[in-house]
């Protein structure tokens, strides 16, 4: 083929056309490739990401761990409330979904469609009796000219299946809220590019390694006169190729004149594994997790995973604990009703370190914080029958600065001393 044959002319023709007026669709397709570069990003798509279900999965499961109670303030302090107030924040929102359940798809919502929802069942004279996890994808959220929010909820065939609530009947947390104060905005569509990427190397890798670890070749030579012949001699190196992968020697005989040619890059040469790693930083980034929590321990050490460890508590876990706990609070109880209350136990996460939650219990007890038998309490322990358990301890030897122990000085090594301080 040269500069006066006629698919030469015609390629040129075309390669001046699209070079002048070219947009991203028309040179992928020039090429021959997709317009679409990057495969789209959805919720289920973004599952397939190992760091993005990793990110999920913990902090879904974390928060439906921590333990939620509902209480009471008095005079003498807060008090854990009884009844079916208490029933539905801490074992069961209704009859058919446990708490860990309800609170566990509550989040998978936040952190996968950006909001969270749970609708509220009240009796007649308004008391909270059920709380229902709600199918975000099903619902729209519209507000009026005020910012008063209500929520249509599709719960079968429209529009007998259709059932609006006012804000006051939805426990509502937002990953992010839009411009609008409506919108809500997740952490998958905000890291849409990174998790593109992401599923791109996916999609890379899998399908190298498919073919055997051989990135694609091209065949150099002279060319065979006619189609028929080319396919032919493309079927028998195809032939030679698969026969070399399947024996034991990756040898292969070649025709005269003719030579294999890499086109593309293998995973090695092209940083794929520094890339992916660099993916996980930056869905980590997106869901504000310390890496090690995305299993990424490139540049763990025993001394910061235990920092990481401290940071996810007080900078990710406590502020998510601390929004639900306000909107429950003002839904559940109203504006002006302050003295009940839902509260998480974030030290709860500490059930696993042992060590750690006893030398706590034995520094609460000896300090005066907590009684015997409350730190018997916070172990699922029964009261201790002694009534000394129930009061409360202090070290001896703290006394405030300036006061003398009242108690004579021993003598030492068998001298006694006289009223003038002259040993006798």
């Amino acid at each position: 083929m040269g500069p006066d044959d006629p698919l030469f002319r015609r390629g040129e023709q075309r390669a001046m056309t699209i070079t002048q007026n070219a947009t991203a669709e028309q040179m992928a397709a020039f090429f021959g490739m997709s317009g679409h570069l990057l495969p789209a990003v959805t919720v289920n798509t973004a599952l397939r990401v190992p760091a993005v279900l990793a990110a999920v999965s913990f902090l879904s499961r974390t928060l439906a761990t921590v333990r939620l109670g509902a209480y009471l303030e008095t005079e003498a302090g807060p008090e854990e409330v009884t009844g079916r107030l208490q029933v539905i924040v801490r074992d069961a929102p209704n009859p058919y979904w446990s708490s860990f359940e309800a609170r566990r798809f509550f989040w998978q919502n936040v952190f996968l469609r950006g909001r969270g929802l749970m609708v509220i069942v009240r009796s007649n004279s308004g008391q909270p009796q059920e709380l229902w996890p709600v199918n975000t994808s099903a619902v729209s959220v519209s507000s009026d000219q005020f910012g008063r929010k209500s929520y249509k909820l599709t719960v079968g065939d429209a529009p007998a299946g259709l059932k609006t609530y006012s804000a006051t009947d939805v426990i509502d947390v937002p990953f992010m809220l839009g411009p609008n104060m409506v919108e809500a905005l997740s952490p998958i569509r905000l890291g849409e590019k990174a998790i593109q990427l992401a599923l791109a190397m996916n999609d890379y890798g899998s399908t190298f390694f498919a073919g055997g670890g051989v990135p694609p070749l091209s065949l150099q030579g002279p060319l065979p006169a006619g189609p028929d012949a080319m396919n032919r001699a493309m079927d028998q190196v195809h032939r030679a190729i698969e026969v070399a992968k399947k024996s034991d020697k990756p040898i292969f005989p070649m025709p005269p004149d003719y030579k294999l040619e890499q086109v593309g890059y293998d995973p090695a040469k092209g940083q794929m594994t520094e890339a992916r790693r660099l993916q996980i930083e930056e869905i980590a980034r997106v869901f504000q997790l310390p890496p090690v929590f995305l299993q990424d321990l490139t540049r763990s050490t025993f001394s910061n995973t235990e920092q990481q460890d401290l940071h996810l508590v007080k900078h990710v876990i406590s502020q998510w604990a601390e929004a639900l706990e306000q909107e429950m609070n003002l839904k559940l109880f109203g504006q002006m009703n302050g003295k009940r209350y839902v509260r998480h136990d974030v030290d709860s996460l500490q059930r696993g370190d042992f060590k750690t939650r006893m030398e706590g219990l034995v520094r609460s007890v000896q300090g005066g914080i907590r009684t015997p038998n409350e730190g018997r309490l916070s172990e699922g322990l029964p009261a201790h029958t002694d009534p000394n358990a129930d009061r409360l301890y202090m070290q001896g030897a703290t006394v405030p600065l300036g006061e003398h122990s009242n108690a004579p000085t021993p003598p030492t090594n068998g001298d006694t001393q006289n009223d003038d301080g002259n040993q006798g």
